[in-house]
């Protein structure tokens, strides 16, 4: 089975699973912006985005250092339930980019 495109190839190559939890989650939420940005925009940059999305949230979940943790398993499916399900959790653009806008701020302290 071919898993389609790769978009992060110098990130799937490893670098990807060696950044904390709040780095991997923050660039997600970079993606996780871009998808909500275009999401009634423009389908192709908006499809782009999210397969770009789900690529990091799938390296997420498979870093052998957070297997135990179903809340990344949790994010992904709320995540797909929004963007291009039947919303049945509820979520709305801004909860989403909060959820997510946390790991950034916390990347941003750690290197400042």
């Amino acid at each position: 089975m071919n898993p389609g495109p790769v978009y992060h190839s110098s990130v799937s190559a490893g670098r990807w699973h060696a950044q904390s939890l709040a780095e991997q989650m923050g660039n997600i939420g970079s993606e996780v912006s871009r998808a909500l940005r275009w999401q009634t925009k423009d389908q192709i940059t908006f499809q782009n985005a999210l397969a770009r999305l789900l690529e990091l949230m799938d390296l997420t979940i498979t870093d052998p250092r957070w297997r135990k943790n179903r809340e990344l398993t949790r994010t992904r499916e709320v995540l797909c339930d929004f963007l291009v399900g039947d919303n049945t959790y509820h979520s709305d653009p801004q909860s989403l980019q909060e959820y997510f806008d946390q790991f950034a701020r916390v990347t941003r302290q750690k290197a400042g």
